[in-house]
This record gives C-alpha cells, structure tokens and sequence, in this order.
C-alpha cells in the first residue's frame, strides 16, 4: 500500500526577518538536502511520485535532493509567518523575537491568536490554511505509488493536527520540533492517513553531521 513522505526543506536564512529575504537555503540547507537525497538512494527509496510548493527553498531542496520534475503546488507552501507575526505586534504589541528562545515563546501565542481571529487581516486565515492543507493531501492521496512531498514545517505540523486531532498548543509544539530535511510519513490505515514516521533524519545522524541538525 502507497504512502505519503513529506519533507521539511533545508535550512534556509536565519538572519531574515521577512518572507522574501529567509527563502533561500543556506549553504547549510543544501548539504542538509544532499545527504538526504543520498540516503534516499542508497537505501533504494523508492517515489512513484514527486510535490513540492513553490517556494525558492522547497525548490532548491529538492533540486539538491536530485528530485527530478517535482508537481508544484502552491497549497504547498508556509504560512507567511513574518508577516502574520508583524500584524500580531501592530494589533496587540506582542514583540517580534530576535533569537530561538524567544520564538518557542512567539510561535505558539501567535498560532492561538491567530486560530481565534484575533488577528485581523492575516495572509490568510487560520481555516483556509487548514482547508489548503486538506485538500492538497487529499488530491495527493495514496494512489499510483509512493509519494514524497517537499515543503515547510508549519504546513507538516497542519498534517499532524489533522491526523491527530491536536489542539493549537500542540500544534505550534510539532511546528517548533520539526528539523530541517527531517521526513515525516503517513500511512493510510483504514479510512484515514496516519503518522508512522516523525521527524526522521537518518542522514544526519552520524557523529560528524550531527552539528547538522538544525530547527532553524
């Protein structure tokens, strides 16, 4: 039976503080990508069928990975989260952060005011980001073999709600343990598509790529 291995692209700019600045991988991002794609052949990986979002750092990931002609699809992509986090400071003065500590903080607070609407005037809102989700891995489905997905973290953390029923607070706790290329698989099992992988990166795993597994 097919199943669906969504992949969260490599490391991308750190140092940005906006949408268009942070995508592009790092120098980091692409090895992290390469290490995979090799793995994925040594191990005899098998994909019938190849997605990602639209995204330069979905795109660039999985050119590194040597995925050839992936499907693009733009329900693929983040949520545009500098943006979404810029209106949280102008509306209700919650500080944007400038290191990691603080953004385990920021993420979860903004998914919940964002989820309740207490964000006015959004990207998009927190339901038609989960429809998106919905229906891309819907359309994508278990048919015509395996599938391999490349795309963001916050949409993977919109997966495993759905597969999971998790709350928001759960939710942002998924989207903040997610690593850079880590794989993430869902396997339909009766009616429904359930996680048997999370957050898997084998290829980075050894000793001396261990420095190489970055949340960031």
């Amino acid at each position: 039976m097919s199943h669906i291995t969504l992949v969260r692209h490599g490391q991308a700019n750190t140092e940005a503080r906006d949408e268009e600045s942070y995508d592009r991988l790092s120098d980091l991002g692409h090895q992290q990508a390469r290490w995979l794609g090799a793995h994925l052949a040594e191990t005899r990986s098998h994909h019938t069928r190849v997605y990602c979002g639209t995204l330069t750092r979905h795109l660039e990931t999985a050119a590194s990975m040597g995925l050839a002609d992936p499907v693009q699809d733009a329900r693929l992509n983040e949520i545009e989260y500098f943006a979404l986090a810029q209106r949280f400071e102008e509306q209700h003065g919650v500080a944007i952060p400038d290191d990691r500590e603080g953004f385990v903080d920021h993420l979860p607070r903004t998914f919940v005011a964002w989820s309740r609407g207490e964000i006015a005037d959004p990207p998009e809102s927190f339901d038609q980001f989960e429809t998106r989700v919905r229906e891309a891995l819907g359309e994508i489905g278990t048919e015509g073999g395996p599938a391999i997905v490349v795309t963001s973290g916050g949409l993977i953390s919109m997966v495993m709600r759905q597969a999971m029923g998790l709350d928001i607070p759960s939710m942002a706790r998924v989207a903040l343990a997610i690593m850079n290329t880590s794989m993430h698989r869902l396997y339909p099992i009766g009616a429904h598509l359930s996680p048997v992988l999370f957050n898997a990166v084998p290829h980075l795993e050894p000793p001396e790529r261990q420095f190489a597994q970055t949340h960031l």
